[in-house]
């Protein structure tokens, strides 16, 4: 080999291993990023893993906890089922928690009575309609175990159309009483459109299709109407009172008409019955003092069981984002 040619291979071969390590260091990055991506998949799995076992873990007990206090109301107690708050759907007063909880409350053979705790303003017709035909009916299976009311601080409108179908009733001498009454309210604002010069675009099939819109004049026919179908739902809730207080309603002419009075004035005119707590019903009453509570309540595992899976929803989420699904990052 002459000069030249030792002088040229000489100078490729530091190329060449500049080439080779380019690559090699290419490479280490991907081998290096494949095995950090296996171990944040394998760090997730297990996670989710030990997150199920323990979510698994969590029902198994809160199983066991709900039967065993069940098996805590074996033995004569007095039954307590609270409704407190609007009646409404959905919400504290829903038709179908409180007929749960009855139904329970006189199911178990060792309630010797039922006490039905309101301490509500009101609310639904429908829901409280509801409740009170089927406290109608418990009654009628159960005719030896009685349904006493007590009211705490309020017990109106809704909240009296339950308490009316009780055994008895029994109030505060400052509890609020009554209110057999119905409404429909809400609000017009066609004068305060006309100085603002707002004009309303209703368009409708059917010529009482928007009836009590609060954007449109309401006619003297639909007035009428609204007043006719409130007079017929007060005269249903004046027929369950009466149905249901009988002989001890001492009727006035204001009793019909929406007014409430104190538990003391209650009792004067047979709305109530006589005054009264849960402990001195069950006591005095029922002669059971242990008062088993039948509230249909969302208990602490259910709230940790929404919240315990709304935050593995949420991590499987943000996994799935940064990790499997493509990104515009």
């Amino acid at each position: 080999m002459n000069n030249d040619d030792q002088i040229n291979s000489q100078a490729a071969s530091p190329a060449k291993s500049r080439g080779e390590g380019w690559e090699r260091e290419v490479l280490e990055k991907l081998a290096f990023a494949n095995l950090k991506e296996q171990r944040a998949r394998r760090r997730w799995g297990i996670f989710f893993k030990s997150a199920t076992l323990a979510l698994i873990g969590f029902l198994i007990w809160a199983g066991f906890s709900r039967a065993g206090s069940e098996m805590e109301t074996v033995g004569p107690h007095t039954a307590l089922v609270k409704i407190e708050g609007t009646i409404e759907s959905k919400g504290a007063g829903d038709a179908d928690n409180v007929i749960s909880a009855l139904t329970k409350a006189y199911e178990d053979p060792g309630s010797v009575g039922v006490i039905l705790a309101i301490n509500s303003p009101g609310g639904s017709p429908v829901q409280a309609g509801i409740i009170n035909d089927e406290i109608t009916r418990l009654r009628k299976k159960y005719p030896k175990k009685p349904l006493y009311v007590v009211v705490d601080e309020i017990c109106a409108s809704g909240g009296y159309y339950i308490a009316a179908a009780a055994d008895r009733i029994y109030v505060n001498k400052a509890s609020i009483v009554g209110s057999i009454g119905v409404l429909m309210d809400g609000f017009g604002f066609t004068g305060a459109m006309e100085k603002l010069g707002v004009e309303r675009r209703l368009l409708t099939a059917g010529e009482n299709k928007g009836f009590l819109d609060p954007f449109s004049p309401m006619t003297d026919t639909q007035k009428n109407y609204a007043l006719n179908m409130l007079e017929e739902i007060h005269q249903q809730f004046i027929d369950v009172v009466r149905k249901g207080r009988g002989k001890r309603l001492k009727e006035t002419p204001d009793m019909f008409s929406g007014l409430f009075w104190s538990g003391a004035k209650a009792v004067d005119l047979g709305l109530a019955d006589g005054f009264g707590t849960v402990e001195s019903v069950a006591r005095d009453e029922f002669k059971a003092t242990n008062v088993v509570d039948y509230t249909q309540r969302e208990g602490l595992s259910d709230r940790v069981l929404k919240k315990f899976g709304a935050a593995i929803g949420a991590s499987a989420v943000k996994t799935l984002e940064q990790g499997a699904l493509p990104s515009l990052k």
